[in-house]
């Protein structure tokens, strides 16, 4: 495993990060929920073979997620790695709140301290309501109680936005979504050059995009294929992201033992500057084939599901992802049977926007699911997502 110096902080961090957020699931009647044996056993072997930074949310796995994390760090586990977990901005009404989920999220880790505490997907809403509810006098107050370790934001808006944000308070970590398809959205490459001049460590979430990038399209595949240097596709976007010197810790959403080794053995050739010319030329290529070709750019976090009108919206924006990548329409038309079988079609959507409020890639849900009706009643996908 390699290390990196933690921004300002005295202590080296992993390169490789386990996150939390897609856990090993299994299917329980009509439902899929974590399998809890399998989920400890990858956590555990991944700390076991080096991984110190754990990552957890709220709400991951319907708030689930917390609850498996602290039991795999049990029998000794806790000691071997910092924690971290996110304080659920859309869920917080008043100042109190600060106070009632930061207990309840130490009961479920089982654990007396969080020693990386984020405000979770800051974006200009959230900031307001952090000023607005003085929610940094609560994130100072449990720090200096013990209750956290480190203040720290979860990031999802504009360079703009993360720089103001960057400006407000002396923080400890920020987290961006970056990765090679990602360069110049949201905190931008640029931020993170921003926030690493300020000795604020910088962590990477969705290196994989949603593990896009782990499946490509074809030409991509074929570039891949064809380059002097062999790697798999996830290999190829996690490499990117440890290549810039700003990133001390790259994230990876781990469903799986293979999926866990395959990040071991890429976190142990990981290095800052380390990709040859030749190298970023390629990924610089996959770039270019990609633009087209994600119409939608969801990353299939969940946090739009349930739907209280039972619409499978990531089901529905991969199928039509799948759709733009292959052109092969039978299989998406495939895809789209299912869903409409399972009755979670976009014809479902009753425009609450409860979905886009909570969605960190700031999609416009509903505009896409009339798209994506249109597509499965016939109408062209060129078309519908090129014309209006």
């Amino acid at each position: 495993m390699q290390y990196r110096k933690f921004g300002s902080l005295d202590w080296e961090v992993s390169a490789l990060g386990f996150g939390c957020m897609r856990l090993p699931t299994r299917k329980v009647l009509f439902w899929k929920s974590i399998d809890v044996p399998e989920a400890v056993r990858i956590i555990r072997h991944a700390i076991d073979a080096g991984v110190n930074y754990v990552d957890t949310a709220f709400g991951y796995h319907g708030g689930k997620s917390e609850i498996v994390v602290g039991k795999a760090l049990q029998d000794g586990y806790r000691a071997k790695v910092c924690l971290a977990t996110k304080l659920p901005m859309w869920r917080v009404k008043k100042t109190e709140d600060f106070d009632f989920y930061l207990g309840k999220q130490l009961q479920r880790l089982q654990t007396d301290h969080i020693d990386f505490y984020l405000f979770h997907g800051l974006n200009q809403e959230h900031f307001k309501k952090v000023k607005d509810l003085n929610l940094f006098q609560k994130m100072e107050e449990a720090r200096d109680s013990g209750r956290i370790k480190h203040i720290c934001f979860s990031f999802h808006d504009s360079f703009a936005a993360f720089k103001e944000i960057i400006d407000a308070f002396p923080w400890d970590m920020a987290q961006v979504q970056y990765n090679y398809l990602d360069q110049n959205t949201q905190a931008t490459t640029a931020g993170l050059e921003y926030a690493a001049s300020k000795g604020i460590a910088v962590v990477v979430m969705e290196p994989i995009k949603g593990g896009v990038l782990a499946s490509p399209i074809p030409e991509v595949q074929s570039l891949f294929e064809s380059a002097d240097v062999k790697r798999k596709p996830a290999d190829w976007a996690l490499q990117f992201v440890w290549n810039h010197p700003e990133v001390l810790c790259v994230l990876s959403g781990m469903g799986s033992m293979q999926m866990v080794e395959d990040n071991l053995a890429s976190a142990e050739t990981s290095g800052a500057n380390s990709l040859t010319p030749g190298e970023l030329d390629t990924i610089g290529q996959a770039l270019t084939l990609y633009q087209g070709k994600i119409l939608i750019p969801c990353g299939g976090c969940q946090y739009c599901q349930p739907c209280p009108q039972g619409v499978q919206i990531p089901s529905i924006f991969n199928a039509i992802n799948e759709y733009a990548k292959s052109g092969n329409k039978r299989v998406a038309n495939m895809m789209f049977k299912r869903i409409l079988k399972e009755n979670g079609g976009p014809d479902r959507c009753a425009s609450c926007n409860q979905c886009a409020e909570l969605c960190p890639q700031q999609i416009d849900i509903p505009l896409q699911l009339s798209k994506a009706k249109r597509v499965i009643g016939g109408e062209s996908l060129k078309a519908v997502f090129e014309g209006n």
